[in-house]
């Protein structure tokens, strides 16, 4: 009988140690740390890849066939307007000129022979030795004759032109690209000699949704965006020289409902080149955004949720719409209000309904991570 009293109270014993147990580990197992949805002002980043563009940017190229005698600058070199890079073969169109101020010669010889023929006629008519029909005669030889001659200084005109393109000049400050011929080599009308490029400014063009362009638009009008823009190199650094947008284009591309934007950045140092790649940064003051962490949602079926904690300490599952991403952030466009309860982390242990003993998140923890508050929400 003893012994049977004694299984009992054992029995008894281990259920209330294991009801005991099983409770506080239920109790561990609800308790969640829990923030709240904050207002702040805050500034939107977006990043958007770039093709850089120097400023001026222009080919030079043969205007007159010939053979390339002399290139006078050499790849990558820093040049000034008007300095001489390539000259080509002038002999022919030397004697071009040569044989265009010898042909204006005489037509200005045969002018003046023709003039003294009028004058000559003229005295005959005077004295009525011939008709006046021969003075009319003579008179349209001299319009003639002067016709020839604008004919031949339009002529040397040409040929001057034509002897000047043999000397191939910088059009502006720049710097020498690559160089295709050598010396010697025929060079037709036409031929890319190089190109000249001015890389003190660059511009960068990016391309932007409708949505990020109206966003743009609208805010500009309420100056809450800036137009100063950053540029990101390749490597991943900051070009050291804010710029700014400058213009957009006036129609959106219909097959990727985007357009474009151009940003001009200063280049006194020349790292940028023609050419290069890149991401630039926009940034977008907000005022008084609602901001939660990403960690404190999740998804299904292309929605957005929360578990928002009531005055009844338990969890319910809360959409709302997000409106953009800050960093480790989400900024509440609707469906959740200043000073809501949701759980911060540990969300996937949470089931709807759940009686959630919460732990608080310090304030601390939350400005560190979204940076100064607006309001108080605690």
């Amino acid at each position: 009988m003893k012994s049977f009293y004694l299984q009992v109270i054992c029995v008894s014993l281990i259920t209330v140690t294991a009801c005991s147990q099983k409770e506080k580990i239920e109790q561990s197992i609800n308790e969640f740390p829990v923030t709240y949805v904050i207002s702040k002002d805050t500034v939107l980043v977006n990043e958007h890849v770039v093709d850089v563009h120097a400023i001026r940017h222009v080919e030079i190229r043969a205007r007159v066939p010939g053979y390339l005698d002399v290139i006078h600058v050499d790849e990558g070199q820093a040049v000034k307007a008007g300095q001489l890079l390539f000259k080509i073969n002038d002999e022919e169109y030397r004697a071009h000129v040569l044989r265009a101020k010898a042909s204006l010669h005489a037509a200005k010889a045969d002018v003046q022979a023709i003039e003294l023929e009028v004058e000559r006629v003229s005295m005959l008519v005077d004295k009525n030795v011939i008709s006046e029909t021969e003075l009319r005669l003579a008179k349209a030889k001299v319009d003639i004759a002067k016709a020839k001659v604008e004919e031949a200084q339009s002529d040397l005109s040409q040929a001057n032109i034509r002897y000047s393109h043999t000397d191939i000049r910088a059009p502006f400050d720049g710097v020498v690209d690559r160089i295709p011929f050598k010396i010697g080599s025929l060079i037709d009308e036409g031929h890319l000699l190089s190109s000249i490029f001015d890389s003190n400014f660059i511009y960068a063009y990016f391309r932007v949704s409708e949505k990020e362009y109206l966003q743009y638009a609208k805010s500009e009008l309420d100056e809450r965006r800036s137009n100063n823009v950053e540029l990101i190199q390749a490597d991943g650094s900051t070009h050291q020289y804010p710029g700014h947008i400058e213009t957009l284009e006036g129609e959106f591309d219909t097959s990727t409902g985007t357009i474009a934007f151009r940003a001009k950045f200063p280049n006194p140092d020349h790292i940028l080149k023609h050419g290069s790649t890149g991401k630039i940064r926009l940034f977008t003051r907000v005022e008084a955004a609602l901001v939660i962490p990403q960690k404190s949602t999740f998804e299904i079926q292309d929605k957005t949720y929360v578990f928002m904690v009531g005055a009844d300490n338990k969890a319910r599952v809360q959409s709302f719409l997000p409106s953009s991403r800050l960093a480790h952030f989400y900024i509440v466009q609707s469906g959740l209000n200043e000073g809501d309860r949701i759980i911060y982390e540990g969300i996937k242990n949470v089931r709807d309904g759940m009686l959630i003993k919460s732990i608080p998140v310090s304030d601390s923890t939350q400005v560190n991570s979204t940076g100064k508050k607006k309001s108080k929400t605690s």
